[in-house]
């Protein structure tokens, strides 16, 4: 029997997938989770074998809670159930070591067929997730500070309110908003945000 892991911020949600569970006599769920940081205290200590991972929470996000669970139970598989319909988000994941990736209004026959998928160590990617990934390409990620000063310029802050509010030189805060232009292939700062915020790689 294979050991479920729930981790999604919506408690209707969680109540859900563990009535769907609860059903099969192949799969347990051994725990759940509303939140990144006790989805990763979970994980390590109950090594479940399968983690059905949200994307989108509050504090740390399904990508960096991937990540996270891996250092503590590698073993584990994770699969993303997830609304969360950007490329983005769902391509970090994979690339944090996610092994699948469906939507949240997929039938529940296969929702549970990429959970067993998942648990037998295959990679289970829905056709709709493959082609939100192909029709809209990604872009590179962002490091912590650049995530920083795009929120602080979606909050209508100037390099120069950002600078102090960072304890950051005029001259450092300037070049990472060149870098952050760069990186999303913005024209100007509302561009980028735009961006950011269409593509939820910022929480204003």
């Amino acid at each position: 029997m294979k050991t479920v892991l729930i981790v999604d911020d919506h408690a209707i949600l969680r109540m859900g997938l563990k009535s769907l569970i609860e059903n099969c006599g192949d799969l347990k769920c051994v725990g759940d989770a509303a939140d990144g940081d006790s989805a990763v205290r979970l994980a390590e200590s109950l090594r479940p074998h399968i983690v059905i991972m949200d994307l989108v929470m509050p504090g740390m996000d399904g990508v960096k809670t991937t990540a996270e669970i891996l250092k503590v139970s590698p073993s584990s598989r994770i699969l993303i159930l997830t609304s969360f319909g950007t490329a983005d988000g769902i391509a970090y994941a994979l690339e944090a070591g996610a092994c699948g990736a469906i939507l949240k209004s997929a039938d529940h026959a296969d929702i549970l067929a990429a959970i067993r998928a998942v648990g037998d160590g295959k990679r289970s990617i829905s056709s709709e997730i493959s082609r939100i990934l192909a029709e809209n390409p990604t872009v590179p990620r962002l490091s912590p500070r650049q995530e920083e000063i795009l929120t602080a310029l979606a909050k209508g802050l100037t390099n120069h309110d950002i600078a102090l509010l960072l304890n950051l030189s005029n001259d450092v805060v300037k070049e990472y908003v060149a870098n952050i232009l760069h990186k999303l292939g913005a024209a100007n700062r509302t561009e980028a945000v735009a961006i950011a915020m269409n593509k939820n790689l910022i929480k204003v």
